[in-house]
């Protein structure tokens, strides 16, 4: 055979070592890119959820500011002081729900506690995703890799399976970078 250079038997042995790793680091690869892919779609759910959460709460917030204008309205026609003195009252605790609507960091549920948390949601599926992405570069490289380093096995061509380990050094780069540094790059 002219042109290329037959690779011995140890070599084949070799490359097919090589093949086995690529084929090992491509399972943790899809293993990671699904863990990621599920958590992006878990801290999306979430995110959503609570910027409903919130909605509601804004929509609770402005119907009882209303009803606080209006009944200040009636109060200023009343001139009975007992019903004064409870409409007053009745301003007051709406006034205050209202308050407790707007921020509530007892229990985490005001509307600027919930912006919060819903933001830091979009942020956690954000790396998420920016995960998911490098793992399926890592993946698709691995995929690729395996494939050069089994024609060098067929052709004899020892460059192929260089080749291809250094596809699969490039993917496993990109799963450390995917696991460690999700958002670095790209």
């Amino acid at each position: 055979m002219s042109g290329h250079h037959e690779t011995p038997e140890g070599g084949n042995k070799r490359i097919a070592l090589l093949i086995a790793l690529l084929a090992l680091m491509l399972a943790f690869s899809e293993i990671g890119g699904g863990n990621a892919e599920q958590e992006a779609v878990a801290k999306n759910i979430e995110a959503s959820n609570l910027w409903a959460f919130f909605q509601a709460k804004t929509i609770r917030g402005t119907t009882l500011r209303t009803a606080v204008e209006a009944m200040e309205v009636e109060l200023a026609a009343v001139t009975d002081e007992a019903a004064r003195a409870r409409m007053s009252k009745r301003i007051e605790s709406w006034k205050q729900t209202a308050a407790r609507y707007d921020s509530e960091p007892e229990t985490n549920e005001g509307r600027k506690e919930l912006a919060a948390r819903a933001k830091a949601a979009e942020a956690q599926r954000d790396v998420a995703a920016a995960r998911d992405d490098k793992f399926d570069i890592a993946s698709g490289l691995l995929q690729i890799a395996i494939v050069i380093s089994s024609a060098a096995i067929i052709t004899g061509v020892g460059l192929l399976a260089w080749t291809g380990a250094g596809l699969g050094l490039f993917g496993v780069a990109l799963m450390v970078l995917a696991q460690f540094a999700p958002t670095a790059l790209f």
